[in-house]
């Protein structure tokens, strides 16, 4: 009988455990999609214009490869100054909006950016800063250079992408953090991000 009682004892901490796993497993994907979903729905809206791609880049699976004009940071932009080591950074960009409607980088730091009126600051990923000269232009991501595509829908948004006819609507939270909202194709909003 108390082997029994043992066993049963047992299984009751296994579920328990099993439970308590499972919950901690929603609470963390309930929160990285709360979050997204809060850039989406709160954070400043921003057009980027994209810029062609090496054609040797092919769609990769169900996403089209992005990249910007404001992915190539000019190190003139840098206010505060460049560290003098070699190592990780994080780059801080003050975008502006210009007169084509498109958002444009007016200044960068490796310092957090205070804010300041009709401009929206983004945080670049961590990337690698070796020794910068005046002339030189920093490669940055800022974790909006894929867009999932439904399955053979790529080849024509690579194609309009090359040609420079395609644009993305961007929103970034107060933290500098960015969520495509939407991908334009000729000025025209070809897919739309649903908040959930």
């Amino acid at each position: 009988m108390s082997s029994f009682m043992a066993k049963l004892q047992s299984g009751k901490g296994y579920l328990l455990s099993a439970i308590i796993v499972a919950g901690l497993q929603t609470l963390i994907l309930g929160t990285i999609i709360q979050s997204r979903a809060s850039i989406l729905s709160n954070g400043a809206e921003v057009l980027l214009k994209t810029a062609p791609v090496d054609p040797r880049d092919f769609l990769r699976g169900d996403y089209v490869v992005l990249n910007y004009d404001i992915s190539s940071v000019p190190v003139q932009t840098v206010s505060g100054g460049i560290p003098a080591e070699v190592g990780e950074r994080v780059l801080w960009v003050r975008l502006k909006k210009q007169e084509d409607g498109f958002w444009t980088v007016t200044e960068s730091s490796f310092h957090e950016l205070p804010p300041q009126p009709e401009t929206v600051i983004l945080r670049s990923l961590p990337f690698y800063s070796g020794a910068l000269a005046a002339g030189d232009n920093m490669r940055v991501e800022y974790g909006i250079e894929r867009y999932y595509v439904p399955e053979g829908k790529g080849k024509p948004i690579e194609e309009a992408r090359n040609d420079g006819n395609v644009a993305i609507s961007v929103r970034v939270s107060a933290d500098g953090s960015a969520q495509i909202r939407s991908l334009l194709v000729d000025g025209k909003a070809v897919y739309d991000e649903p908040l959930y």
